[in-house]
């Protein structure tokens, strides 16, 4: 093995397994309050950091998995591209480890696609030690394609994440921000009727308790992008926010800044996934919803098992996604949903294989 710092990685996982000790990655650690509650050794990744390959023309970057998000994006911007999908940082040092780990998405997941989507190819090793590659760096690469796509939100509880090859997209020409204030039901409608249609819909939020204020993100080409303007003002009197004012609203709500998630100590912020049609729900205080009805927040000591129980009702699920209380209920889980608890063999046996000995066995999404 040619790298020192793989071959730390290597010893440290065998000398875990012979020990029957478990490890926990971490690379800044911006995202450990996600998940249940820490245990394990830490094996550290942030010094296995830089970008190996970027290539602007094919709209692909290869990362080792240390290296801190604002640097890679830094170097995207300066190419005119980004990470479409908007992945929060959750911290000044997050790394594209920890953003793979966590597989979460900002507003632009909506219009685009999850984290999930953009991941080409990975470089992991497993609980063994043994370096395994999957994928490649373009979209037509098949080959282990699939195993590339369940690093994404593992919270490295499958294996290490040692490089990760991910699409990129160009920076769209023109991007403004409409609002207005509307009921939360009829905010509801709108989403998903102007989504249905041709216009560059890119992001949508809404936030209040019965009346609220509705935020629509527009992007594209220019053209589009004020035809949609003009349009929204007069049909429905929406306003246009300044850019700046637009652009720290949209960064607050990916970095749960927002006035909007400050909550008691008492209150879970429980995260829903639902069909994005869904209609008003009945849970009491303010409510914040996103893609287009698709996600949606709520701040609420109700029960786990009540809360996931709607959820479920609904065709979604529920996760306590920020808890003091670190407790598995908290989490959904396949086994959770009768439609996706024969899925839960299938990914014990996953993780079996990759991690025999359960080096990685934290516990975190469980």
């Amino acid at each position: 093995m040619s790298s020192p710092i793989l071959k730390k990685f290597q010893d440290q996982i065998i000398q875990a397994g012979q020990s029957k000790e478990v490890l926990r990655i971490t690379g800044s650690g911006s995202k450990d309050w996600y998940g249940n509650a820490l245990k394990g050794q830490t094996l550290s990744t942030k010094e296995y950091a830089g970008i190996l390959n970027y290539q602007p023309d094919e709209l692909v970057i290869t990362v080792k998995s240390g290296t801190p998000l604002k640097e890679v994006e830094a170097a995207l911007a300066e190419k005119g591209q980004q990470f479409a999908f908007e992945p929060p940082h959750f911290g000044p040092n997050a790394t594209i480890g920890g953003m793979i780990g966590a597989g979460l998405a900002g507003p632009g997941r909506v219009g685009v696609g999850g984290l999930r989507d953009f991941v080409l190819g990975t470089k992991i090793m497993d609980g063994q030690g043994q370096i395994m590659d999957f994928g490649g760096t373009v979209m037509k690469n098949v080959a282990g394609y699939d195993v590339s796509r369940l690093m994404p939100g593992s919270l490295g509880t499958l294996a290490l994440l040692l490089d990760v090859s991910i699409k990129v997209l160009p920076v769209a020409a023109a991007t403004a921000t409409v609002s207005v204030q509307m009921e939360q039901s009829k905010a509801i409608h709108l989403m998903n009727l102007l989504a249905s249609q041709p216009w560059p819909l890119n992001a949508s939020a809404w936030a209040g308790e019965n009346l609220g204020t509705l935020y629509l993100r527009l992007s594209g080409a220019k053209a589009a992008v004020q035809s949609a303007i003009s349009s929204f003002s007069k049909t429905y009197g929406m306003q246009l926010m300044a850019d700046d004012d637009a652009r720290a609203f949209w960064t607050s709500l990916r970095e749960q800044t927002h006035s909007w998630f400050n909550r008691s100590q008492s209150e879970n912020l429980w995260r829903m996934a639902l069909p994005s049609t869904t209609e008003t729900l009945s849970i009491a205080g303010e409510t914040l919803i996103e893609w287009h009805g698709g996600q949606r927040w709520y701040k609420s000591n109700q029960a786990a098992k009540e809360m996931k129980a709607l959820a479920q009702s609904l065709g979604g699920h529920a996760s306590a996604f920020r808890s003091a209380d670190k407790n598995a209920a908290l989490l959904s889980s396949l086994k959770d949903n009768p439609l996706t608890a024969a899925l839960a063999p299938v990914e014990d046996r996953l993780r079996k294989t990759f991690d025999p000995q359960g080096v990685f066995a934290t516990g975190r999404l469980i």
